[in-house]
């Protein structure tokens, strides 16, 4: 029988360890140099072993500190947008959604100052509960400005999610990022399976592609499933 390659020997390795509570949240893992010595590789297959890791959520790296195992919340960027379902399936989880509505709607106040056009025109409206492993984790209210994406709303979003759509129509240059903690109403709550007075992440969020605001967007995340990051690297002179 083949064995796994060694990079594969040493995630398992780490796995285990995190999995049967040897090691509990924040504790710091081996270095990569502890880890290539102790399994007889180079430091790049012990570094590919934690990376995968740290893509999965189990660890999290801190620059200069160390590596340490995290509490495993679904994690998004404040920095970069990324596609749903992708970031499910990158962590070897199954994604899946409820779309709950797909429309073309006349912009009310909120809608027409978020997305920059008249009170009353017509724009694309979606309502989808994005699960992963059948939890939900994540409710997305968005609109979408017809004249940037017109056929938004032909798109069977069982097979592609919103992102991926507008990604697809028109590459993403800016973004702007809002959050706040919140409480939400019965409804929402019942989407998402939580209590009314369970602590949620509310973030609007508005995509430009160039000079075209494109989509504006509310995403509902239950506090205690969820958690955002954000990072910033120096670059030296």
């Amino acid at each position: 029988m083949t064995r796994p390659p060694l990079y594969q020997q040493i995630r398992q390795h780490l796995l285990d360890k995190i999995q049967c509570g040897d090691w509990q949240l924040n504790h710091q893992i081996p270095t990569e140099e502890r880890l290539a010595k102790d399994f007889g590789v180079s430091r790049m297959t012990a570094n590919k072993a934690i990376r995968d890791l740290v893509q999965q959520g189990y660890l999290v790296r801190q620059p200069g500190v160390g590596t340490f195992v995290t509490d495993r919340k679904v994690e998004s960027s404040l920095v970069e947008v990324y596609n749903i379902a992708e970031e499910v399936l990158s962590r070897g989880h199954r994604y899946s959604n409820k779309v709950i509505t797909q429309e073309a709607i006349e912009a009310d106040d909120e809608v027409a100052l978020r997305l920059g056009v008249r009170l009353g025109s017509r724009v694309f409206h979606t309502l989808l509960v994005h699960y992963e492993n059948d939890i939900p984790i994540q409710l997305e209210n968005r609109y979408v400005n017809p004249r940037w994406v017109p056929d938004y709303l032909e798109t069977d979003f069982s097979r592609h999610t919103p992102n991926e759509v507008l990604v697809a129509a028109c590459p993403i240059t800016d973004m702007e990022h809002i959050v706040e903690a919140v409480l939400v109403d019965e409804q929402t709550a019942k989407w998402l399976s939580i209590d009314t007075q369970t602590p949620c992440l509310s973030m609007v969020r508005r995509t430009w592609s160039e000079e075209h605001l494109i989509s504006y967007a509310r995403l509902i995340h239950p506090g205690d499933r969820y958690k955002l990051r954000s990072s910033l690297q120096r670059k030296s002179a």
